[in-house]
C-alpha cells in the first residue's frame, strides 16, 4: 500500500487517514522521502518546513485517535506556491529582496486550507514576482519540466505543477492572472482550476508587497491537483468572502447546469487565424472532440461568442500589463509610456504605463466582452479552448522577457503569442478547468481549457471530470514511476 501513497488523491488520503488505515505522519514522511530522492534535477520543492509539518501531522493523528471532528483535509500533507505567505516559513515570490522574509500570518487561502486540516510541508518554485510562464529566479534557480529537462514546467505556478506531476504532493495552491494555473497544468500534465474572479480571497499573496490589501485585476487563486475531485474539494474550502465583505457576503455557487455531463451544450474553439495553434495541438484537440462525440456529447465546433479573438487578446493584454504596473516607480512608468517603438516590448511598456482614463476605456471594453460571453452562454454551457498554441517551450531566460520569440509550427512568433488563448476567459472573469487530453509528438502533455459561465465553476468541474475520465487522467513522467 505505501508504495502508491504518492499517487493517491487528496480525497483518498483524507479518507484513509480518517479511517486510521495510515497516519498523517506516515504520508508526510513518504512524500518527503520521495522528494529527497527525485526532486534534485526537477527543483520543484524550494523550501521545506518540516519541523512544524511533523508537529501538525502528529497533532492530526492524535485528533484522529481521540475521535475528534475532522476537517475535509485533516492530516493531508501538501505544498504551496511560494507566492503565498505562509506564517513562520520564508516566502520569497522568487525575489532576492524577500530571500529572508518570514511572514507573521498566512495568506487567506492558506489559512483556509490549514483550517480544513491540511499539513503544509513545503513551498514550490515560481518566476520572480510570479511574472512569467517559466519558473526560475535568482533565489532558487530553475524548475524543469518532469517530462523533459530541456523544457519549462510552466509558470507562474510551475513548481506547483511539477511537484504534482512527480508525486510530491496531491494538492497545490496556485494563482492565475495570465494563465499561471492553466499553463503549468498544460505543460506538466496535471489539472488546475482558475476560479471565477472574486470568489477566492487572495490577501497575502505576493505580489503586491507584504502588507498589500488590494487584489490585482484579473488575478485569482485556485487549486491544482491530479484529480478533478480534489479541485472541487479544495475550491469549496478556499472560496468565500474576503476580509472586507465577511460580515454580510455569502457564496453559494450553483450546481452544474446539467446532472449528466453528456447533457451539457458544448462548443469548441480550437484554432483561429489570429493565434494559430501547432499541428500537435490541433490534432489532440480534434481527437478530443471526436472522443466526446463518440461518448454522446454534442459538440459545436463552429459556434463563437460575439467577438473576435484578436479583439479579446487586445483587451486582455492591455488590462493584464496595466494590472502588473503596481511595482514600478513613477519615473520608470514615465519612461515606459514614452516608448513608441513598434515592438512587442514597446506594446508591453506602453500598456504597463497606461493612464487611468485609458484603463477606464479598456475596462468598458472588457465589460462589453463579458456581455458577449453572457449571451453566448445562454445557448451553450461549455466552451473548449486551447491553453497554449503548442506544448512546453524550451527554457529561455533572455532579457527583456518580451523580446523573446518562440517557434510555433516552424514559424518564429513573439513570446506574447503564448498569452493569447488564456486571455478571453481570463479577462472575462470566467471559471476555467484545465485537464490533460493527449500528448505531443515530442512526448509532452497537451491540455484543454474547459470554460464555463461566470460563477458556474461547478459546471466546468463536472465536465472536466468527464473529460479526464475519457482521456485517462494525468500522464505520469517516466522518471516519476
Amino acid at each position: 500500500m505505501t508504495d502508491e501513497i504518492h499517487w493517491w488523491s487528496a480525497t483518498e488520503t483524507a479518507r484513509r487517514i480518517a479511517n486510521r488505515d495510515i497516519s498523517s505522519r506516515e504520508v508526510l514522511e513518504h512524500l518527503v522521502t520521495r522528494a529527497d530522492q527525485l526532486d534534485g534535477p526537477i527543483n520543484a520543492i524550494v523550501r521545506r518546513d518540516l519541523d512544524r509539518a511533523r508537529a501538525a501531522a502528529d497533532a492530526a493523528d492524535a485528533a484522529t485517535l481521540a475521535g475528534q471532528h475532522l476537517g475535509p483535509l485533516h492530516g493531508v500533507p501538501m505544498t504551496i506556491k511560494d507566492s503565498f505567505q505562509t506564517q513562520g516559513c520564508i516566502t520569497t515570490s522568487g525575489a532576492p529582496e524577500l530571500a529572508d522574509f518570514v511572514p507573521t500570518e498566512d495568506a487567506a487561502p492558506v489559512a483556509r486550507l490549514r483550517e480544513a486540516g491540511a499539513v503544509i510541508w513545503a513551498k514550490t518554485n515560481l518566476p520572480i514576482w510570479a511574472g512569467d510562464i517559466q519558473s526560475y529566479n535568482e533565489v532558487y534557480g530553475t524548475t524543469v519540466n518532469p517530462f523533459d529537462d530541456r523544457r519549462t514546467c510552466g509558470g507562474s505556478s510551475g513548481g506547483s505543477a511539477a511537484a504534482l506531476a512527480m508525486g510530491f504532493t496531491s494538492l497545490e495552491l496556485g494563482s492565475d492572472i495570465g494563465g499561471s494555473i492553466r499553463v503549468p497544468a498544460h505543460y506538466s500534465g496535471v489539472v488546475g482550476h482558475k476560479p471565477s474572479y472574486g470568489i477566492v480571497p487572495a490577501h497575502g499573496q505576493i505580489p503586491g508587497l507584504p502588507g498589500t490589501l488590494s487584489q490585482a485585476d484579473i488575478a485569482v487563486a485556485g487549486p491544482m491537483a491530479r484529480h478533478v475531485d480534489d479541485l472541487e474539494l479544495a475550491l469549496d474550502i478556499i472560496t468565500g468572502p474576503d476580509r472586507w465583505d465577511a460580515p454580510a457576503w455569502r457564496l453559494d455557487l450553483p450546481p452544474s447546469r446539467q446532472e449528466e455531463p453528456t447533457d451539457l451544450r458544448v462548443a469548441a474553439w480550437i484554432d483561429d487565424p489570429a493565434a494559430p495553434v501547432d499541428a500537435d495541438t490541433r490534432r489532440v484537440l480534434t481527437e478530443l472532440i471526436d472522443r466526446l462525440r463518440g461518448a454522446g456529447v454534442a459538440v459545436d465546433d463552429g459556434a463563437r461568442p460575439g467577438f473576435t479573438l484578436d479583439k479579446a487578446i487586445d483587451i486582455f493584454q492591455k488590462l493584464l500589463y496595466a494590472a502588473l504596473s503596481g511595482g514600478h516607480p513613477r519615473e520608470k512608468l514615465d519612461h515606459m509610456a514614452a516608448d513608441t517603438s513598434d515592438t512587442a516590448l514597446g506594446y508591453v511598456k506602453r500598456n504597463t504605463a497606461m493612464r487611468h482614463r485609458d484603463w477606464l476605456s479598456n475596462h468598458e471594453r472588457r465589460l462589453q466582452l463579458r456581455m458577449r460571453w453572457e449571451e453566448f452562454f445562454r445557448d451553450f454551457d461549455i466552451m473548449l479552448m486551447p491553453v497554449q498554441p503548442r506544448d512546453a517551450i524550451e527554457h529561455d531566460h533572455s532579457e527583456p522577457q518580451f523580446d523573446r520569440t518562440v517557434m510555433i509550427d516552424g514559424v518564429e512568433r513573439p513570446y506574447t503569442d503564448l498569452f493569447t488563448w488564456v486571455g478571453p476567459p481570463g479577462v472575462g472573469f470566467l471559471p476555467v478547468t484545465t485537464v490533460p487530453v493527449g500528448m505531443s509528438a515530442a512526448g509532452l502533455p497537451i491540455g484543454v481549457q474547459i470554460v464555463a459561465p461566470y460563477l458556474h465553476d461547478r459546471t466546468a468541474l463536472a465536465f472536466a471530470r468527464h473529460v479526464a475520465n475519457l482521456c485517462g487522467g494525468c500522464p505520469r513522467p517516466v522518471r516519476a514511476n
